[in-house]
């Protein structure tokens, strides 16, 4: 057992080196620049655009596919704590990509990284892979609605965007209402984003509650949802 993990170890190691070593190459200080100030100085940038960054990364994240759900986890924690924002990404891209392998048992360890360096880009990421590990169930989705880390509750709003008709609505109107008294702007764009991609499937459906709950929704919420009715 020893042997397995030690030979796990050194594999992320040298992976983790070239990711570095491929992302350090590509490197923009000038576009970093740019990029922080869009994200409103939260986070520090390599500055790669985010087709450059997938081409230069698959080949190495491709290979991975069967390692395993807790080596993929591992990963893309290790991949958390480095302080560019395109670690993150890659952490993305890597959990997207080997998607299937995930599994209920690992939900919690997706919203951990849901509450750590939290910000629209990367909750909404992990809202679709989430929402693919859940293939239809809602797993944890209750407690995320409550939780006091607004991005975990926009999780919980997200989390069924593109399932159309395997939509829970009764969940996804009860989840809206639940919140619809929140002023934070992520919640009040959450709930409108929710019904929006929800009336791509039952438009007559979401005009209707809309129609009928105006007065609780708020109007970026209202306004969101009735966008392309």
């Amino acid at each position: 057992m020893r042997h397995i993990l030690a030979y796990f170890g050194n594999m992320k190691t040298n992976l983790l080196q070239q990711l570095q070593g491929e992302l350090q190459a590509l490197a923009d200080p000038e576009r970093a620049s740019g990029m922080r100030a869009y994200m409103r100085d939260q986070f520090d940038y390599l500055g790669i655009p985010t087709p450059a960054r997938r081409a230069a990364i698959r080949p190495l994240l491709k290979p991975l596919k069967g390692s395993g759900s807790a080596q993929l986890i591992g990963l893309a924690n290790e991949l958390w704590e480095r302080p560019e924002r395109e670690y993150q990404y890659a952490a993305l891209d890597l959990l997207n990509m080997h998607s299937k392998e995930l599994g209920f048992a690992d939900i919690p360890a997706l919203l951990s990284l849901v509450q750590r360096k939290s910000w629209w880009d990367s909750v909404d990421a992990l809202a679709t892979i989430i929402g693919d590990v859940l293939q239809g169930q809602h797993d944890y989705m209750d407690e995320a609605l409550a939780h006091d880390n607004f991005w975990m509750r926009r999780i919980a709003l997200l989390h069924q965007l593109g399932w159309r008709g395997k939509t829970d609505h009764v969940r996804l109107y009860s989840y809206c209402i639940a919140l619809a008294h929140e002023k934070e702007f992520f919640i009040q764009k959450a709930i409108g984003w929710a019904l929006r991609d929800y009336a791509r499937h039952a438009p007559d459906d979401v005009r209707q509650f809309t129609q009928q709950n105006k007065s609780v929704l708020s109007a970026l919420s209202y306004r969101e949802a009735n966008k392309h009715l």
